[in-house]
C-alpha cells in the first residue's frame, strides 16, 4: 500500500518494466547466477572515443561550471546543423535545447504541452514511458492500436479515427522501440496530412535510433515534409544510442521558439543545465565520429540476421523482421497456455518472461508494458556469442514446453 503522503501524481506512476528486468538479470547476476541479458537497451559498444576524449579535456581545462539551461552555444549550433544536414529540417541554434537524455527531452516536451485532460495520440506497442509521461503532465493516453501483418507501422488513417476535440498531441516513434517499426516515407506523408487538417494537433517524433536501420529501410523526419508541420513538431533525439553514451545522459529538442523557450524555462527550474563535460563529450561525437557510428550500425545489422535466422527455426513462436533500432519483437501467443516440464502454467507474457529468467536464465523484457499482451522484446545489443547463447536458451525452453 502506497504512504497516504505520497501524491495522487506519484501513486499513479508506473516503474519502467525494462529497467526493473534489467535490474533484476544484474542483481542475479551479482548473485553468481549464469544469465545471458537481452533486456537492455542500450548498445554494448563502448562510448565512441572522440566524447571520451573530449571530456577528457574538458576537466583538464576545468569546463566544469554551470552552463546556460538549454545548452552551451557551440553544441546548439552542432544539433542545428546536423539537423538540417541529414535531416531536412532548419532549425535556429535559440529552437534547440539540450536535456539530460532524450527521456527527459519527452518528458519536458509533454509538460509544456499537455493541459489537464488533453489526449495524446500513442501508436501501440509503445516506448514503456509514453503514458505514464502523459499522465505525468495530466493528460489521458489514448492508444492506436498497430498490426502485426503491417509490421507495426502505424496508419495515418487509424490516427485519423482517433482523434477528438480533445486531442492534442501525437507521439511518433520511428525506429520504433521495442517493435523496430520503420515508418516508410509514404506513410509519414499521409500522416503529415492529418497533422495539417487538425490545426490544435502537435506531434512529438522520437528518432532517437534514426541511425539504426537496415534492408533499404530509410528514415525520415516528420517535420522535413512541411513547414506548417515543423512549427507543430517537436523533434526528439539524442546521443545514447547511436554513439554508445547512455550514461552520459544529453539528449536534445528541437521546436519552434515559443516551445523551445518553454522547454528552456522548464530545464532552468528543474535539472539546469545538462553537465557541462557530457555536453564536451557530445559536441565531439557530432563532429567526429560519424566511422565509428557507421560501424556500429553495420555489426547491429549482422546481429540482427542472426537473431532472425534462429527465431525462425524455433518452435512455437513468430517474429516480423525490424526494419530499425536493435530489438526483436516476436509473437509468443502459440506457447501461452502451455505448461513447464515441473507442471507451471504459461498463463501470460509476464509468468512467460519470468520463467525464462528463472528456469532458463535468459532475461527478456515481456511485452504487456509496452501494450502487447503476447510479445517478448529480446535486444540484439550484445556479442554474437552472447546472442547464440540466448537463442540457445529460448529454444531449448520453448521446445521444453508440453
Amino acid at each position: 500500500m502506497a504512504h497516504p503522503e505520497i501524491s495522487q501524481r506519484a501513486r499513479g506512476l508506473s516503474p519502467s518494466p525494462t529497467m526493473a528486468v534489467d535490474a533484476r538479470a544484474k542483481a542475479l547476476q551479482a548473485e553468481g547466477r549464469d544469465l545471458v541479458n537481452l533486456s537492455a537497451g542500450e548498445p554494448d559498444f563502448p562510448t565512441v572515443p572522440q566524447a571520451s576524449r573530449a571530456a577528457v579535456e574538458a576537466v583538464r581545462a576545468n569546463f566544469t561550471r554551470y552552463t546556460e539551461a538549454a545548452g552551451i552555444r557551440p553544441l546548439r549550433e552542432a544539433i542545428a546543423a546536423k539537423l538540417e544536414r541529414e535531416n531536412g529540417i532548419r532549425y535556429a541554434p535559440e529552437e534547440i535545447a539540450v536535456t539530460p537524455g532524450a527521456k527527459y527531452a519527452l518528458y519536458a516536451a509533454m509538460q509544456v504541452l499537455v493541459d489537464p485532460g488533453d489526449e495524446v495520440l500513442i501508436p501501440s506497442p509503445f516506448w514503456v514511458s509514453y503514458p505514464e509521461q502523459v499522465k505525468l503532465a495530466g493528460g489521458v493516453p489514448v492508444f492506436v492500436p498497430t498490426r502485426e501483418e503491417d509490421a507495426f507501422v502505424p496508419r495515418a488513417r487509424a490516427i485519423a479515427e482517433a482523434i477528438t476535440p480533445r486531442t492534442k498531441l501525437l507521439v511518433l516513434n520511428s525506429p520504433c522501440n521495442p517493435t523496430g517499426a520503420v515508418i516508410p516515407p509514404e506513410e509519414l506523408a499521409a500522416i503529415a496530412e492529418v497533422v495539417l487538417r487538425h490545426p490544435r494537433l502537435h506531434v512529438l517524433s522520437d528518432e532517437i535510433y534514426e541511425k539504426m536501420v537496415y534492408d533499404g529501410a530509410r528514415h525520415a523526419s516528420l517535420a522535413a515534409l512541411d513547414e506548417e508541420v515543423r512549427r507543430r513538431t517537436v523533434t526528439i533525439n539524442g546521443f545514447s544510442k547511436a554513439f554508445s553514451m547512455t550514461g552520459w545522459r544529453v539528449g536534445y529538442t528541437a521546436a519552434e521558439r515559443p516551445v523551445a523557450r518553454a522547454i528552456a524555462s522548464l530545464l532552468s527550474q528543474t535539472t539546469s543545465n545538462v553537465t557541462s563535460i557530457a555536453q564536451k563529450a557530445a559536441l565531439a561525437a557530432l563532429e567526429s565520429a560519424e566511422a565509428e557510428v557507421a560501424e556500429m550500425v553495420r555489426e547491429f545489422g549482422r546481429r540482427r540476421a542472426f537473431v532472425l535466422e534462429r527465431l525462425s527455426r524455433m518452435p512455437r513462436t513468430r517474429c516480423v523482421p525490424p526494419g530499425g533500432a536493435f530489438y526483436v519483437f516476436p509473437n509468443m501467443q502459440q506457447a501461452l497456455g502451455l505448461r513447464l516440464p515441473g507442471g507451471r502454467e504459461l498463463r501470460d507474457v509476464d509468468a512467460l518472461g519470468l520463467a525464462l529468467l528463472e528456469e532458463a536464465g535468459l532475461a527478456a523484457v515481456p511485452g504487456s508494458g509496452f501494450g502487447a499482451p503476447v510479445n517478448l522484446r529480446l535486444s540484439y545489443a550484445a556479442s554474437i556469442e552472447t546472442l547464440a547463447r540466448g537463442c540457445d536458451r529460448l529454444e531449448q525452453f520453448l521446445r521444453s514446453l508440453s
